[in-house]
Order: C-alpha cells, then structure tokens, then sequence
C-alpha cells in the first residue's frame, strides 16, 4: 500500500511519521485530522518486534506445551503485523522472522505430538531462548522429527517475502528478478505440497535464493543474482 508518511496534525501542527508509529492519531493532541506532507511510498512494514522474555521467565515452573502455545500466538501476532517495505526500502528475510515462523510452526507440531523426545524438547527450547535475537538452530540441531515442521516454516516465510518482493518490483521492474521469483515460487509450492518433508538442505536453500534475490533488489548486487541462481539449481537435485 502506498501512503504518504509524514503526517501534520490539522489542529495542533505537531509534525510526526506514520512509518514510526504505525497511527494516523496525532502523538500530541490524539486528534484524526491530519496531511500527509511527503510523496506516496510503498509500505507494509510495521514498527513491531518479537520478546519472548516473559515466556522464558516461565520455562523452569510451566509445561512445555504451555509455553509452545504461548510463544506460538506472540510469534504469530508479530509475524502478523510485520512487512518487508519500510517507506519504500526494501528489508532483509532476516533471521528473526525465520525464527519466529519456525518457533511457531515447532510448537503446534510438539503440542500435537502423543509424547516428545529431549531432542525435540531441546530444539524447542534452543528457538525458545534465542528466536527474538535472530538466533535459530542449525541444520545439524534440528532433529529428524522436525524437519518437516522447518520446511513448513522455511516455506510459509518464503512466500511473505516473495509476495512483497512483487509488490517493491511493481515500481520497478526486473525481469532477471522476476524470473529468479517465478521459480522461487515453484519450489516453494513443491515444498508445501511435500507438508516441508524436504532435505535440511533443501530448505535452507529455498531460503537462500530469497534472501539473495531481496538482497539483489534492495543493494543492486548482482553477485546475489548468480547466488540465487545457485540456490535454485541445488533445489532443482534437491527435490
């Protein structure tokens, strides 16, 4: 959506930026009449952020399943809200966002399970304490178990991202870029299709070539051209 985002209150005259406060309300006076004073600029990010802090307070006295739940409806809420174009600029598939989509999609898949293993415990807990610091585990800590609930993951973020990649090529179109997301989109369907039982890989590198693509477009970095490429060739062995 584009919006002009510097906003000036027609009763008071504070001067104040939507893309900060994400509110058409005046900070000042609280009143709803307002101008924007800037140019029309794509936007659909949201000055919101991931703490779990509370939900770790809690993991020594809580269930386990207790806490998956509650910190799958705070990652949701903030996946929710958030948007990868801030007044026009392009953001990174960052690690944070990565985390939360897979924290949440850890947990409902443990909250299902009849019984779980201290592996699938211990991945939970490891998303738990470092996902609003964009820190997730490695492929080579994610269980077995829960490889399809990471592909899942990696493939629900994969298609956020692509979708506001087309709306920031609206404005300026790339053909290298917009095939490069044709073929993301593919792959990523494939992976849905399969529930994410995919290779570890196969998912690490679904997101990489939406990273390098994002990176091309926000950087003009046509190094990150050849790296998606690459990415997407190791999908087309790997599924």
């Amino acid at each position: 959506m584009k919006i002009r985002g510097d906003r000036k209150c027609k009763d008071c005259e504070t001067r104040w930026s939507y893309y900060d406060t994400a509110s058409v309300a005046c900070p000042q006076c609280g009143s709803l009449r307002s101008v924007g004073v800037d140019e029309r600029k794509e936007h659909t990010a949201s000055p919101v952020t991931l703490d779990l802090t509370e939900v770790r307070t809690r993991v020594d006295d809580a269930p386990l399943r207790e806490l998956a739940a509650d910190a799958a409806e705070r990652c949701r809420a903030f996946t929710r809200q958030y948007g990868f174009i801030d007044a026009g600029e392009l953001r990174p598939l960052d690690d944070t966002y990565l985390a939360a989509v897979e924290l949440a999609h850890a947990a409902s898949e443990l909250r299902q399970a009849m019984r779980t293993s201290d592996d699938e415990e211990y991945y939970l807990l490891t998303l738990l304490r470092g996902a609003d610091q964009g820190e997730r585990p490695g492929p080579s800590d994610v269980p077995d178990s829960m490889r399809s609930a990471r592909g899942l993951a990696y493939a629900s973020a994969v298609e956020d991202y692509r979708r506001d990649l087309r709306t920031y090529l609206d404005d300026d179109p790339d053909d290298l870029a917009g095939d490069l997301l044709g073929r993301l989109s593919e792959h990523r369907k494939r992976v849905a299709a399969l529930e994410g039982d995919v290779s570890l890989a196969a998912s690490e590198s679904l997101i990489g070539a939406a990273q390098a693509v994002g990176h091309y477009l926000a950087e003009g970095d046509e190094g990150a051209l050849a790296q998606a490429q690459h990415q997407l060739d190791n999908l087309n062995a790997d599924l």
